[in-house]
């Protein structure tokens, strides 16, 4: 299954809801009723604020998200894959597909002295390139998501650049440190977006 992703809304510098774009948006819809300002919402992939249109009833919140921020569809589950037919004499089949690639003398020199060959090799090769790339990504994602939020509520805090380098160095411990008297669902917020990218993780979302 497709993971929405989440989105939260602050008034002032408390945390008054996370969930879901629709939850989100019906509760400060709820809370803007009430007499609640300075609610901002922001999405948790990018840490960047959005801004809603919620007038009207909680049913008409919803029927315009559906047409502004539709939601992708779910990924339906393979089916279960048929009996395999008994297998002939030769190579397995593992799904690869041939294609011609150009290399130095030195690199298919050392290529095939690897165990298993030139192919075993260079398939370890591209798995190995593309786990350390989502890896990066994913730390990038993270500082760029904390930054953003952080720009928003607390570009005027104490010791807020110094936070934002430590931020991105991964120093966990650092942006602790600095971020330690900013306000609370600031402060928790904004080291739940930075976890993937600091050493000191910080599994769960602050509480709402």
């Amino acid at each position: 299954m497709t993971t929405l992703p989440t989105h939260s809304a602050f008034a002032d510098d408390r945390r008054i809801a996370h969930g879901s774009l629709s939850d989100v948006a019906l509760h400060v819809g709820a809370a803007l009723t009430s007499g609640e300002t300075g609610i901002l919402i922001f999405d948790n992939t990018t840490g960047e604020q959005i801004d809603l249109d919620l007038r009207g009833s909680p049913d008409d919140i919803v029927a315009r998200l559906a047409l502004s921020h539709p939601q992708p569809a779910p990924v339906p589950e393979a089916p279960a894959p048929a009996p395999a037919a008994p297998r002939g004499p030769g190579r397995p089949k593992l799904g690869v597909v041939a294609r011609e690639i150009t290399l130095l003398p030195r690199h298919w020199a050392w290529l095939a002295e690897q165990p298993g060959g030139a192919s075993v090799t260079l398939r370890k090769l591209v798995d190995a390139a593309r786990q350390t790339n989502a890896a990066r990504d994913a730390i990038r994602q993270a500082q760029d998501a904390a930054c953003h939020f952080m720009t928003t509520m607390a570009g005027n805090r104490p010791r807020f650049e110094d936070a934002l380098r430590a931020l991105y160095a991964s120093d966990a411990t650092g942006f602790d440190t600095l971020t330690e008297d900013w306000p609370s669902d600031v402060r928790q917020h904004a080291r739940w977006l930075a976890e993937p990218a600091l050493s000191k993780p910080v599994t769960e979302s602050p509480a709402a």
